[in-house]
């Protein structure tokens, strides 16, 4: 029997008997920047849910689309990446310095293994780089000295807060945080938001549980709440639809499967 190995390095401040998100995530994509609590989750995830994995990619997927078109279209150059995770492929960075050279990235999570390995994967590139914070306080992600070296808030931003919402609970307010990052940004502004989507699917009730009894999070969410994300702002067409319905690169999605019903979510400029 092969014995996985755990992650090589464990930067300070990593628990390891606790699961983080961004650790399930590689686990899930087979990565090995993950210990045997994440591994843990990422089996039962896959026990709820079988085609969890390809939810994932189409999250990446949607992300990739949504970076691609704020460059090539919007004109944005400048993103603060809400919940980044560890990297995996098709970075934000990398859709967006493709698309124009001259584009800015700053990745945020609150998982401390995701900022040294990032930082790693970003050597030698001046317009990206990661910070250690918790998206949830506004001040203290625009305000880090990395941001202030990389993003010129009296200029348009893109924030992307793609695979974060549903994991704040109401009682926190996920809408009054998209607000308040909004309002410390110029018009001209982007919003790129998600949730998992409530409802009748049991694919949703079953992840929902899952995450909630293993990690203590997970709060999926109407439609109505997740357009809400948007209010105030002009959104970009087709609106809050499920992943593989915004702006497909084939133009002609299929049907949806249970699990992309499960995505939901859209992209808006601020006037």
């Amino acid at each position: 029997m092969t014995i996985r190995p755990e992650a090589e390095w464990t930067p300070p401040g990593v628990d390891v008997e606790q699961p983080s998100v961004a650790r399930v995530y590689d686990a899930l994509l087979g990565g090995v920047d993950n210990f045997a609590a994440d591994r843990t989750v990422a089996r039962a995830m896959k026990s709820a849910v079988p085609d969890v994995v390809d939810l994932v990619w189409c999250s990446r997927a949607f992300t990739g689309r949504v970076v691609d078109f704020l460059v090539r279209e919007a004109g944005i150059r400048q993103f603060v990446d809400l919940g980044a995770g560890l990297p995996t492929i098709e970075n934000t960075h990398e859709v967006a310095q493709f698309a124009s050279p001259a584009a800015r990235v700053l990745y945020v999570d609150l998982d401390p293994m995701v900022e040294p390995h990032a930082r790693a994967i970003l050597s030698g590139n001046a317009h990206a780089t990661a910070i250690t914070a918790d998206a949830r306080d506004v001040h203290a992600v625009l305000r880090h000295p990395e941001a202030a070296r990389l993003i010129d808030l009296t200029q348009p931003v893109a924030v992307l807060a793609i695979g974060l919402l549903h994991l704040i609970p109401d009682r926190e307010d996920p809408h009054a945080l998209v607000r308040r990052y909004l309002a410390a940004l110029p018009s001209g502004s982007y919003l790129a938001a998600s949730n998992m989507l409530a409802g009748l699917n049991p694919k949703a009730r079953a992840l929902e549980a899952m995450l909630q009894m293993t990690m203590g999070t997970g709060h999926f969410r109407s439609h109505e709440a997740v357009t809400r994300y948007f209010d105030g702002l002009e959104l970009v067409e087709p609106g809050v639809v499920h992943f593989p319905q915004w702006r497909p690169d084939d133009r002609l999605p299929g049907p949806l499967t249970p699990w992309e019903e499960l995505l939901l979510g859209g992209v808006a400029r601020k006037p």
